[in-house]
């Protein structure tokens, strides 16, 4: 006969009462489903960056006149914007060229954003990934193209995922905030290059300033439009950048791991009690993202530069996050909106060369930009929209 152990007690039996159900919470479930069945709603993917775009460039437009130019000259200048970005072939090989880092670096930011990550550090990513690339790129010799493109492209590469692995393992398994660890790699990232750049290991020989040695012939990018005009800048880089926007969109949307990041963004503890790990995901995330901007990074070297230099990655590391909002966390808007950035940038300067009106208003409207897909609430005012909630929600990230 077998002894009964008696009975411990046992947690307290749940309310039997149904659950209440409010028109609140159903809303909150429909926008938690539709994160993760869905890749984007276009009317508020589309029309809310459109117009965004059309009005930051109206109030571009309303600065530069109040600042003393003549409607006149503001409107040439404009014209001599376009001109420089889509003007010629060569203004369009100068927008792509602008535009490919960014696509990386966009979505190595939009790829965090889904998983309700922050990378804010991009641009120190591109420092190590750029860093890795040229060495390289200079160190080895005699070997043929088809073998040293492809392992200086893996270095820089290898360089980014490395820089942003500490921030992911960091916010596993300590819960460090994401936001103020990459902020501060960005600096280490910064003064590391710098000192490197003066050390034997990477100086050119005979100079004493900060710069590296040129990367071999063989590491080289090859130029696509070369063939046209030798002045024309854009490089293999771009179909690269173009291929890994395709992968993300494919990671994110097709496959079971890009289901696990968006569930993980969408909300943490509904996916840990899925039994997804969510310190995995952060982790895998934060990786993929700084491989990203490391092949940026890569491509910015051994693409147009050929070397490296204090400051080489120009900020392109912190334009990503505008890319990456602009074209709201979503691999086809983040190549659209690269492009529009790259434009702007390309087109900037040919505004400053033909017209009295400086660079920076360009800044200025990539900012104003910024402000209105940021604030979508107030474009659906001004033009007087109904978009629905769960539609402007850019991301589960550093502000939700």
């Amino acid at each position: 006969m077998s002894e009964q152990t008696p009975s411990t007690p046992g947690p307290s039996a749940p309310d039997a009462s149904p659950p209440v159900i409010t028109e609140e919470s159903l809303k909150q479930n429909r926008g938690f489903l539709q994160q993760l069945t869905t890749s984007v709603n276009w009317r508020a993917g589309i029309l809310i960056p459109f117009l965004s775009v059309v009005t930051a460039l109206l109030i571009g437009l309303v600065i530069i006149v109040l600042s003393g130019t003549p409607l006149s000259e503001a409107l040439e200048a404009y014209g001599a914007l376009l001109q420089g970005s889509v003007g010629s072939i060569k203004a369009i090989s100068e927008t792509l060229t602008a535009a490919t880092p960014l696509i990386l670096v966009g979505l190595s930011v939009a790829i965090a954003f889904r998983a309700g990550l922050f990378n804010i550090g991009g641009e120190g990513q591109m420092a190590i990934g750029g860093m890795f690339a040229v060495f390289v790129g200079f160190s080895f010799t005699g070997l043929p193209l088809i073998i040293h493109l492809p392992l200086a492209i893996v270095a820089g590469l290898i360089g980014g995922a490395i820089w942003g692995f500490v921030p992911g393992v960091l916010k596993a398994k300590t819960g460090a905030h994401e936001v103020i660890v990459t902020i501060m790699l960005n600096y280490i990232a910064i003064l590391l290059v710098g000192y490197l750049l003066k050390s034997s290991l990477f100086q050119r020989e005979g100079r004493s300033d900060p710069v590296s040695r040129t990367i071999e012939d063989s590491a080289a990018m090859p130029q696509l439009l070369d063939w046209i005009n030798p002045s024309m800048r854009i490089h293999f880089g771009l179909i690269i950048a173009l291929l890994a926007a395709v992968f993300i969109h494919w990671l994110l949307f097709r496959t079971t791991t890009g289901f696990e990041f968006r569930a993980v963004g969408a909300n943490p503890a509904a996916a840990r009690y899925a039994g997804m790990s969510v310190a995995r995901v952060y982790v895998m995330v934060m990786v993929i993202a700084g491989a990203l901007a490391g092949l940026a990074g890569g491509g910015q070297v051994l693409g147009v530069l050929e070397r490296v230099t204090p400051g080489f990655t120009a900020g392109v590391g912190f334009d990503g996050i505008a890319v990456a909002l602009l074209g709201r966390s979503n691999p086809a808007g983040v190549v659209a909106a690269a492009v529009l950035f790259g434009g702007l940038r390309a087109g900037g300067q040919q505004m400053q060369v033909s017209t009295d009106v400086g660079l920076d208003i360009i800044s200025v409207i990539q900012a104003l930009i910024i402000i209105f897909v940021a604030a979508p609430a107030l474009i659906s005012w001004i033009y007087r929209l109904k978009t629905p909630m769960a539609a402007t929600q850019i991301s589960k990230g550093w502000a939700s």
